[in-house]
């Protein structure tokens, strides 16, 4: 349920609202409007009377939510949320671009790909420092080493920096080091993580599970909002399905489809979609297309000798490229 406030409602009548929820044993998330307040009731597990709010003073109304999410929700949040990072501003009109290496494997192969994508326009560096791999005996990540490496890209390169946690043991020193804190497809419902996400200062970069829906990828991002952070970027990266002809489908569709229910920003990640470099720049213009607010894209120098992900990295030159076909998508759109 939603209790919406009067316009000229107070701070006190608001925390009134609030106080009242709490008695109940429930929870009052206060989302401010550009008009008037609304505040969010959560924890509640069936029907709840709005006669004891409608008698408070500053309540308007009280709307019910037909979502099983509420805080990711257009139905509580109409106004699209935008994340600003330093100079950069994530949902808004411009696409934003998130360029590296899978991983990372050295001071120089990091800081030598962030030069090379900072110069065609990326303005996040990623990079993974742990690795969650599909074999115990692949490469697992340099650990604190690589973020190490990260913040000194960005202390050469300015480049922000979006880098994964893959559990609740290494999320506290991701963000130290971290301007994004990612959260991978494997652990898309990792519940621990989410709420421990959710306490972080940082914005949490979520990915869309293997084979997960549009509705479940929402409620995972509710975990983190419900916890305190709002500041989240929802990623499509492709799902599992019968086809073969890539290493995942990617589903354009979802992106019209998750800005319609919800007010966060949604990026793609065509390189996991794809799994090959050929395919990375047909399915990125089309993902811009249809509305993405940016991509996070692999690139490497020398993907031949890439110790995780080489296939699906572009080149330099192909990044050149993506970037440059970008511009006249976004030009016509």
């Amino acid at each position: 349920m939603l209790v919406i406030m009067k316009n000229d409602a107070t701070e006190e009548q608001v925390q009134g609202v609030v106080n009242r929820i709490e008695d109940l044993g429930f929870r009052g998330i206060p989302i401010p409007g550009s008009l008037r307040t609304a505040i969010c009731i959560v924890g509640n597990q069936g029907y709840v009377e709005d006669s004891q709010f409608l008698s408070l003073d500053g309540v308007k109304e009280c709307l019910r939510v037909t979502r099983p999410y509420k805080l990711v929700s257009r139905e509580t949040h109409p106004q699209s949320t935008t994340i600003t990072i330093g100079d950069i501003t994530i949902g808004g009109e411009k696409p934003v671009f998130m360029a590296g290496p899978c991983a990372v494997e050295s001071e120089k192969q990091a800081i030598t790909i962030a030069g090379i994508v900072k110069r065609f326009g990326a303005e996040v560096f990623r990079g993974g420092a742990y690795k969650p791999r599909s074999s115990p005996y692949s490469f697992q990540g340099l650990g604190e080493e690589g973020l190490k490496i990260l913040a000194k890209v960005r202390q050469e390169t300015g480049l922000l920096i979006i880098t994964e946690a893959t559990d609740i043991s290494n999320i506290e020193m991701v963000e130290e080091y971290a301007d994004i804190i990612q959260i991978g497809a494997r652990n898309m419902q990792n519940y621990a993580l989410l709420r421990k996400a959710g306490h972080t200062r940082k914005p949490v970069l979520l990915k869309r599970g293997l084979a997960a829906t549009i509705d479940e990828l929402l409620m995972s991002a509710e975990y983190i909002l419900s916890e305190g952070n709002s500041r989240v970027i929802l990623c499509e990266r492709g799902i599992r399905t019968f086809a073969d002809n890539t290493r995942n489908t990617l589903d354009i569709s979802a992106i019209p489809c998750i800005i319609e229910a919800s007010h966060l920003p949604v990026i793609i990640d065509p390189s996991h979609a794809a799994g090959r470099r050929e395919y990375v720049i047909p399915l990125s213009r089309a993902a811009i297309a249809v509305g993405a607010h940016g991509l996070i894209i692999e690139v490497h120098h020398d993907p031949a000798h890439a110790v995780s992900d080489g296939r699906q990295s572009l080149y330099p030159e192909g990044f050149e490229r993506l970037m440059q076909e970008i511009k006249e998508v976004v030009h016509v759109a």
